[in-house]
């Protein structure tokens, strides 16, 4: 078994790197960042459609602003979630996978709305799902893959959490997927204790898991470019890396780099704190990754970003195969 894992590892990095880009559509700065950087990007997810809570059918909480300019064309995907309101809902994708009518119906909903963006690639995100599920995950993916195709769409994706391989076995998935996008990031979050959002060595780990499943040609590997504030009193808060500058510039806190995870953070005396990704972070995981195999790489969320990632990435998308 360890010779067939080992077999889907190569022996150094093959070709060039690609990039992607999700937005957030309901923040400027996301806009802004693709005005400024989206000639370097492969892909970029602009469009978000998800399933209402009530009646399972899609819906667009979000105006795309930016998927259909020129610039854009052929470029732009549309990530398809269960996440509404503030959550992931596992139960919708449970209730339509256990019923081929309503699957049909919220499938073929989905299908008109891509089409009618003329998004030519989807991601698919339903988080929240236990191994129990999987014979309706398996069942409502491949009838959205099915008609987003019949709809002009060339490339689906489907998000998985980074390490749980028997919720989301990428094999069985990639039935109705061209590609596999592990989450690397989110190894500390919102409700969790204060930590690295990605640190080198679990998502190296966790990576070499999913390319040991399905090799690394399967694989858009997901990485942060965004940061997160614990703070005592108050919800925890998604930061950029320019609020985590101002932030520590503004209260005289240092803002130093953790030895063992690559990354960014900072404690302040007045009880919160900080870690955000940058381009040393950044580089890094890519760095890390590539030796896996790995070369297409999509950063959550763009207008987040420190600049300097650019100077990092476009060279790599302009160099040769």
């Amino acid at each position: 078994m360890l010779l067939v894992a080992c077999a889907h590892f190569p022996s150094q990095p093959q070709g060039s790197a690609d990039y992607w880009g999700f937005t957030g559509p309901w923040d400027r700065r996301s806009d802004a960042s693709v005005a400024r950087h989206g000639s370097s990007l492969a892909r970029v997810i602009t469009g978000w459609i998800s399933l209402d809570t009530t009646s399972f059918l899609p819906v667009q909480p979000y105006a795309d602003s930016i998927g259909k300019q020129p610039a854009l064309a052929e470029r732009s995907m549309a990530l398809i979630t269960s996440y509404y309101g503030s959550r992931f809902h596992p139960e919708i994708i449970r209730g339509l996978g256990a019923d081929a009518q309503a699957t049909g119906i919220t499938a073929g909903a989905i299908a008109s709305l891509v089409d009618s963006s003329r998004y030519r690639g989807v991601v698919i995100d339903f988080e929240g799902m236990t191994p129990r599920d999987l014979d309706q995950l398996l069942a409502f993916t491949h009838a959205v893959a099915d008609s987003v195709r019949a709809h002009g769409v060339s490339t689906v994706v489907i998000a998985v959490p980074a390490g749980d391989t028997a919720a989301y076995p990428a094999a069985l998935l990639l039935q109705s997927a061209d590609l596999i996008m592990p989450i690397l990031y989110d190894q500390h979050w919102s409700a969790s204790p204060p930590g690295p959002i990605a640190s080198p060595e679990w998502v190296t780990r966790s990576l070499g898991t999913r390319v040991a499943e399905v090799g690394a040609a399967s694989i858009v590997a997901a990485f942060p470019l965004y940061g997160y504030r614990w703070r005592r009193a108050a919800e925890t808060e998604v930061i950029s890396f320019d609020d985590a500058r101002r932030l520590t510039t503004m209260t005289n806190t240092a803002l130093v780099r953790d030895p063992v995870s690559a990354t960014l953070h900072a404690t302040s005396p007045e009880g919160w704190e900080l870690w955000v990704s940058d381009r040393v972070l950044l580089e890094t995981l890519v760095r890390e990754a590539r030796q896996l195999g790995v070369r297409t790489f999509a950063l959550w969320r763009l207008g987040l970003e420190d600049q300097a990632v650019w100077d990092f990435i476009v060279p790599q998308n302009s160099a040769g195969p």
